[in-house]
């Protein structure tokens, strides 16, 4: 009789041991899950690296408008013909090439913009020496060709964002991934490379 009921109690037994082995695995699933979730980018951190979008139908040419960017500030300039004529005319400038990394391969050219909207200028708003925000000078005169001034400590930039020799910048102003809508070349889109319909 002892033999039987030994047998009764290792069938409870295994059966209390299942039941609490299902229960905690559904009890882990359910810690688990909002712990896996919260390695997600929150909602706030997925807009603040999104691509904006900007109507640029009326900027007005010599016009700057600021739009912010991944926390960022980015310009988004309408460039005069006698601004864009000017940038032959620097010669002092440390990479007028701009064959350093501050811009798409579409940008590497002396306008650093798209060919099809050259006269379109994005370029992210702060200093590469310590980050100020130069100010827009579009004035041209014989001493100066227009282009940025950052007051903190000096630094000069023509009308594309190329850093002048002789200041603490220490390259261009950097230009972010941009395009335009195919349907609209009047949406202009930051933080997307490719022409998109």
């Amino acid at each position: 009789m002892s033999g039987q009921d030994d047998g009764v109690d290792q069938t409870r037994r295994w059966l209390a041991i299942g039941a609490t082995t299902a229960v905690g695995a559904v009890g882990a699933g359910f810690v688990a899950v909002p712990f896996v979730k919260s390695w997600n980018p929150s909602a706030k951190a997925k807009a603040a690296g999104a691509p904006v979008s900007v109507d640029i139908s009326k900027l007005e040419v010599g016009q700057k408008l600021l739009v912010e960017w991944r926390s960022k500030p980015v310009w988004v300039i309408r460039r005069s013909e006698e601004a864009m004529e000017t940038l032959d005319e620097v010669d002092t400038l440390k990479d007028p090439d701009s064959e350093e990394n501050q811009q798409p391969a579409y940008a590497m050219n002396p306008y650093r913009a798209r060919e099809e909207r050259k006269e379109i200028l994005v370029l992210v708003g702060l200093c590469t020496h310590l980050g100020c925000s130069p100010s827009y000078r579009p004035e041209i005169t014989a001493e100066w060709h227009g282009g940025f001034f950052c007051p903190c400590h000096g630094s000069k930039f023509d009308f594309s964002g190329r850093v002048h020799t002789g200041v603490p910048a220490p390259t261009n102003l950097e230009v972010p991934p941009y395009s335009f809508l195919a349907e609209n070349k009047n949406i202009l889109v930051i933080g997307l490379d490719e022409e998109h319909s």
